[in-house]
């Protein structure tokens, strides 16, 4: 659903900036891995007499695998235009007090749907290589884990109620943890929890690592460990919410620039 939900955002993204700035700020999207192709997108901004470009990778946490690699896919597009527009990137937003706010949210109308109220919230993270911290410095480690405790803090829950674990884990080598699967059981077995929740801080939209990853294999673990009530709260995807936070982080990236 990555693409439909990806759409959907930019959508409602543009119609909110419109209301703003009118038909001075155009608005695309592009896929670091598959298409619309960013290479693409450039292109057809620069054809269109975009002087200014504002890139947006919608990842809230930084990381040399995600971030990094959209930002030098992006410049790697600009290279083959002759002429050059302004360009701007967006930094990480994972402690931005409205997207807290958003998850906060999202959080609190999940447990008020929810029959049984959960435990546990498992704050389920992208993981990466641990040697991307050790050897190289990778910040991504300590954002995810002031996204869990603001959080936290924004709920105002105690630390025993949420906690940070890492997900898609692949290969022999060792990755951050602790890894989602294996918490989830540990939470289920050794601490006797029959009811948790998880959610996904770190992607801005659902797609497989989510609808099937947790809630389906990390939710398997969970029951087959002891576990009774599993529930997944969804990604922010196009809660108002979220886009009005997006819009804002692109409004304060916009300062200075009055036209596309």
């Amino acid at each position: 659903p990555l693409l439909t939900i990806t759409k959907a955002q930019t959508a409602a993204i543009k119609s909110t900036l419109q209301k703003q700035y009118g038909d001075s700020v155009a608005v695309e999207f592009c896929m670091r891995y598959g298409n619309p192709s960013t290479k693409s997108k450039v292109r057809l901004l620069v054809s269109m007499g975009c002087s200014k470009i504002l890139f947006f990778p919608l990842y809230p946490h930084y990381a040399g695998a995600t971030s990094a690699t959209a930002n030098d896919q992006f410049f790697r597009a600009l290279m083959n235009e002759k002429w050059q527009p302004s360009v701007r990137t967006v930094a990480p937003y994972f402690d931005n007090p409205l997207y807290i706010d958003a998850l906060a949210k999202s959080v609190e109308t999940a447990y008020e749907k929810a029959d049984n109220k959960p435990e546990v919230l498992v704050c389920s993270y992208h993981g990466v290589p641990r040697r991307y911290l050790v050897q190289g410095g990778d910040p991504y480690h300590c954002q995810c884990q002031k996204t869990t405790r603001l959080l936290r803090e924004r709920l105002g829950w105690s630390d025993t109620e949420i906690v940070t674990t890492f997900q898609s884990k692949f290969g022999p080598e060792e990755w951050l943890k602790p890894y989602t699967v294996e918490e989830v059981a540990r939470l289920a077995k050794e601490d006797g929890k029959k009811n948790i929740a998880v959610i996904a801080p770190a992607f801005s939209a659902d797609c497989i690592e989510t609808l099937e990853e947790i809630n389906e294999e990390i939710k398997e673990s969970f029951e087959e460990a002891g576990g009774s009530d599993f529930l997944y709260i969804p990604c922010l995807n196009y809660e108002p919410l979220h886009i009005s936070a997006l819009c804002k982080i692109i409004d304060d990236n916009l300062a200075g620039w009055t036209k596309c």
